[in-house]
């Protein structure tokens, strides 16, 4: 989902306020695909991870004091305390994905730092991953493999295993940006009608592309979706907006699909109504605090979950990688990097 330019950005705040001679000092917190880390080692000053162990906030604050350029993942919180101990030497956060919720902006703004992402690379990674859950969470494939593992499977019947088709159902789309428009484009080649809930509603040109039915009110496209997903960023607006109340307002045999933060959901309220039978099911791919998963999903016969894997393709995180070294490179020469997130952009 993206906004316009803030009212308060200037000129100023698009411009680097620096130009690093030689090779600028980069540190990265977690392993990189082979490829991306060579590259790095030749353009940089780089200290790789070796060990892809997360680090720790007090190690995330020593390395933000020792270096130009940071590039962190989803896995690294970097509040304003943070930021305020990095010292004058931090120039860019370049980090390595397009979910910025996990560094404060306005922080780093006042510091004069600037925060790059990686837009875009992992739209359809995420979009095919999340059509594929819409599939099989209603099937119950997930389920029937585990049937078939644990040797429990006792051969075909006319009411074994059964599930929902999907044709002809109800798909609500919570945020449709890039993410949220690539699913809706994959739903409709199965049937599916869409409905869709955003800050802003889409052009109605798009909407006519992908068939796409603008719904004012979120508790109402609850109550009307057969299965629910959500593709929106995590902030204070977002934060539990699947409750109690709304997981409520969903018919018995709906589906919950989360594909974008674990933040967005109630957990606690989730795992009531899946243990309760008051919704189909769901299929997630985020949890609220990774990498634990609340214990009582793992029982659940009518829960999907999958490790966070969205992005899990060598074609995205090569391409994710590449606009790392290209914001670093013109950060670095003097030049406003092109993937630069202003405060007030998700």
């Amino acid at each position: 989902m993206t906004g316009p330019r803030p009212a308060h950005a200037t000129d100023a705040d698009l411009r680097p306020t620096r130009r690093i001679e030689g090779k600028p000092a980069v540190i990265v917190t977690r392993r990189l695909l082979p490829e991306t880390e060579r590259r790095m080692d030749e353009l940089f000053n780089v200290s790789l991870n070796g060990t892809d162990a997360p680090m720790s906030r007090d190690q995330l604050v020593a390395a933000m004091r020792a270096c130009d350029v940071l590039v962190p993942t989803v896995t690294d919180r970097i509040d304003a305390a943070m930021i305020e101990a990095a010292g004058d030497r931090l120039g860019l956060i370049a980090n390595f994905g397009a979910g910025i919720e996990h560094i404060d902006l306005g922080a780093a703004r006042a510091r004069r730092i600037i925060v790059t992402n990686t837009p875009g690379v992992f739209t359809d990674d995420t979009a095919d991953m999340t059509m594929a859950l819409i599939i099989s969470v209603p099937r119950r494939f997930v389920e029937g493999g585990r049937l078939m593992r644990a040797g429990e499977w006792k051969g075909w019947g006319p009411t074994a295993m059964l599930g929902h088709r999907i044709g002809g159902k109800v798909l609500g789309i919570i945020g449709m940006g890039r993410i949220g428009q690539a699913v809706a484009h994959r739903a409709r080649a199965f049937g599916l009608s869409i409905a869709y809930h955003n800050r802003q509603r889409l052009p109605e040109a798009i909407e006519q592309m992908l068939g796409a039915r603008y719904v004012t009110d979120l508790d109402t496209l609850c109550r009307e979706a057969d299965i629910l997903t959500l593709h929106c960023p995590a902030n204070p607006d977002t934060h539990h907006m699947i409750n109690a109340r709304r997981i409520a307002l969903m018919k018995p045999d709906a589906y919950l699909v989360n594909t974008a933060r674990g933040e967005l959901i109630d957990e606690d309220a989730l795992i009531a109504a899946l243990q309760e039978g008051r919704i189909g099911g769901a299929g997630l791919d985020v949890y609220a605090q990774e990498p634990q998963v609340d214990p009582r999903f793992l029982s659940l016969g009518n829960a999907t979950l999958l490790p966070h894997v969205g992005s899990a393709t060598f074609e995205g995180r090569e391409a994710s990688g590449e606009k790392v070294i290209a914001n670093i490179r013109f950060w670095s020469d003097g030049h406003r990097p092109p993937d630069q997130v202003l405060e007030g952009w998700a």
